[in-house]
């Protein structure tokens, strides 16, 4: 059984974090991308006794992946974020920096990083029917067709973020349980192609909170 009191939101933005307020839960905004995050991670979780329930929410885009692509404004809970840039690139293509023989965790598999499974299974049960997946973690965004499907394929993810990894992986590493969630606001891909609505992809995180709160 999952504390609603212990849960933490950890956004990027304001107007992220703003979707979150005002029904019960705690919010932190932590700034764009993984060194914030990671940061902003430690200092809510360090030192204590009884760590918080951290969930890494905010907009996301969908990765091109068939019949699996999620719609622009649905939900997409994390079931593992994967580090997408961390490694080598050569001629021959990419070697996770894992491969290469520097593992970035214990508990890590390669780049990537499980969801906590029970925090996992709370969210997934106030959010029935939402679309599950691997989620990247990406300091350059796919803003052409061909950067997009490398990510996709280097990491089978369904959807990218800019904090998602960097949340779990400081929440593992100080004793916490940890998940992703995001609407997806736009496409990957072509810049000029990537249809953002970010007023849906809100409404869908607004809805997400008022379903959190009720746990």
């Amino acid at each position: 059984m999952i504390d609603r009191s212990r849960i933490l939101v950890i956004a990027a933005t304001d107007r992220e974090a703003d979707c979150f307020r005002g029904v019960g839960l705690r919010v932190m905004v932590s700034g764009v991308g993984r060194t914030n995050a990671a940061v902003a991670t430690t200092l809510a979780v360090a030192g204590r006794d009884d760590p918080p329930l951290v969930i890494s929410a905010g907009i996301a885009g969908s990765l091109p992946a068939g019949a699996n692509t999620p719609k622009i404004g649905s939900l997409v809970i994390g079931t593992v974020a994967c580090y997408a840039e961390e490694g080598l690139m050569t001629a021959d293509g990419f070697t996770s920096i894992a491969e290469m023989g520097f593992p970035l965790a214990a508990f890590a598999d390669g780049n990537s990083l499980a969801a906590d499974p029970g925090l996992l299974e709370a969210v997934q049960g106030v959010l029935p029917g939402v679309t599950t997946g691997r989620i990247a973690t990406v300091a350059t965004c796919s803003g052409t067709d061909e950067l997009a499907g490398l990510i996709a394929a280097r990491t089978g993810a369904i959807a990218e973020a800019m904090e998602g990894a960097a949340v779990l992986h400081a929440a593992r590493l100080l004793g916490a349980r940890a998940v992703e969630l995001r609407s997806i606001s736009n496409r990957t891909g072509d810049r000029d192609q990537q249809d953002w609505r970010l007023p849906e992809a809100f409404a869908a995180l607004k809805s997400a909170a008022a379903a959190l709160s009720a746990i």
